[in-house]
């Protein structure tokens, strides 16, 4: 498996795989996978050549975020990416994604207006810039994006739509610990006490897809039910609990076809989000 960290030598890559005819599946990431990488990765071994890309975004992070502290390991994830049977990773430094004088962004309203677009203004304008920007670098057939980022999927999946990417985008499910906790990087940051705290998001999530399973249609009443669990745990704080269309994340009155139940919780600082999307065919 090969590291490649410039746009020039990935390109030249990827346009000598195409002259093979070979197809390419593209996972992006920001690093320090995980369970839930590797079965994007695997859900990619479809194409002939899977890149995965590691770059910790700068411009989709707010002040006071933690870019600084996210993790990273980008020998722990070669290791990662090989096990899953990845072909390369693009592993670029942030001075080779955005110049000094750096100008150009892609931003949406609608499906950002809400959930974590309204939580952490300026997010997604940062996502879909760079992730506009890995499509033209890597010029993928295929790319895979978990279902545990949710608003995030529907958010790629509008600007592939209205901006002609010839891309086609492939939501994964959400891979879970044993104990139902939502795979994610940021689990990391997490102390033993947190980390058992966690477990009351997916919890909540569970009854409240019980009570759509038993005929509930009033989205009032079920994000009360999965708030009251949720403010049983002392180190729990909510940001949110939605309940949206799972396409264009507006919101919803009754519970009818693709609808995404979406929480965004705090366990001490450490801010964690996990969903459930009910009628899907």
């Amino acid at each position: 498996m090969k590291l490649v960290k410039t746009i020039k030598e990935i390109r030249k890559i990827v346009s000598e795989w195409k002259k093979e005819g070979l197809t390419i599946g593209f996972v992006p990431t920001m690093g320090y996978l995980h369970e839930g990488h590797q079965s994007l990765i695997k859900n990619a071994l479809e194409n002939d050549k899977v890149i995965v890309s590691i770059f910790v975004n700068p411009i989709q992070f707010g002040p006071g975020e933690d870019f600084a502290t996210y993790p990273r390991d980008i020998d722990r994830d070669m290791e990662k990416c090989s096990e899953a049977g990845a072909d390369l990773i693009f592993a670029p430094l942030p001075e080779e994604m955005y110049l000094n004088d750096f100008s150009t962004f892609v931003d949406m309203t609608g499906p950002t207006d809400d959930l974590c677009g309204k939580a952490r203004p300026g997010h997604f304008k940062g996502v879909c810039t760079v992730v506009n920007k890995l499509f033209n670098i890597v010029a993928p057939d295929k790319a895979y994006f978990g279902e545990k980022d949710a608003q995030q999927l529907a958010v790629i999946k509008r600007m592939v739509r209205d901006l002609n990417i010839n891309i086609k985008i492939i939501g994964c499910p959400i891979i879970r610990e044993k104990d139902g906790l939502a795979k994610s990087s940021r689990n990391t940051y997490l102390s033993v006490e947190e980390r058992k705290a966690a477990l009351v998001i997916n919890k909540a999530l569970t009854s409240g897809k019980n009570m759509i399973q038993n005929g509930e249609k009033n989205p009032d009443k079920i994000v009360s039910a999965i708030t009251s669990v949720i403010n049983e745990e002392p180190l729990a704080k909510i940001d949110y609990i939605k309940i949206v269309d799972a396409d264009t994340i507006s919101a919803v009155s009754e519970i009818n076809g693709n609808i995404l139940v979406a929480a965004a919780v705090y366990i001490g600082k450490t801010r964690l989000i996990d969903n459930f999307i009910t009628g899907e065919n």
